[in-house]
């Protein structure tokens, strides 16, 4: 199929090669920090799961996209009910924010972490590149570590205490995240180019 043809149940239209830059600059970007201001960063990451200011800034985050996704995108057999589910939406951002104090960064974090998976793995659909799966590999794992992080929000809590715990972990884990967004952004010159029509 050429590229240039999407399937019409696609919602997005990010491409692999700007997935691949996206991707790429954040992991520098965040794990270049955590090596060059390792205490700051490792304090900010042990307040993060308790956070309520990142709470609710994350669940708004999460209820935006989500309204936006159900007012655009076809419900097929539940589209009557797109008007009720849109009006029901902010109500659930108010009580979330207000009721669901234990833990609400974590929890958004991870709503945030599975609306961000689709439009990745969207722009590595059907394409032959194999180097879509050093994007598609770490979605994947993504997607199932923020399950827990939704489901069982302590569960992140722990994953930080040992990501912290010593300091060669904490230098080794932030290196690779360097060297894996490197990667990444290398990766966007080997993608074949679109077909002219």
């Amino acid at each position: 199929m050429p590229f240039s043809c999407r399937p019409s149940f696609m919602i997005y239209s990010l491409k692999l090669n700007t997935a691949f830059l996206l991707i790429g600059a954040l992991m520098i970007a965040i794990n270049g920090l955590a090596l060059l201001k390792p205490a700051p960063a490792q304090n900010w990451l042990r307040s993060f799961p308790r956070s309520k200011k990142w709470g609710v800034a994350l669940i708004s985050v999460a209820t935006v996209w989500f309204f936006f996704l159900v007012a655009r995108m076809d419900l097929g057999e539940f589209s009557s009910w797109r008007q009720t589910v849109l009006i029901l939406t902010p109500i659930a951002w108010v009580l979330t924010w207000k009721y669901v104090d234990e833990f609400l960064a974590v929890r958004a974090l991870g709503m945030v972490v599975l609306l961000a998976a689709e439009p990745l793995l969207e722009a590595a659909f059907l394409r032959p590149e194999p180097s879509k799966h050093f994007l598609n590999v770490p979605v994947y794992i993504g997607i199932v570590f923020a399950m827990f992080w939704v489901g069982t929000p302590y569960t992140l809590r722990d994953q930080i205490a040992w990501l912290t715990g010593t300091q060669g972990r904490w230098r080794a884990a932030s290196f690779l995240g360097v060297v894996y967004g490197v990667l990444l952004i290398g990766l966007t010159f080997t993608l074949a180019k679109p077909p002219v029509s």
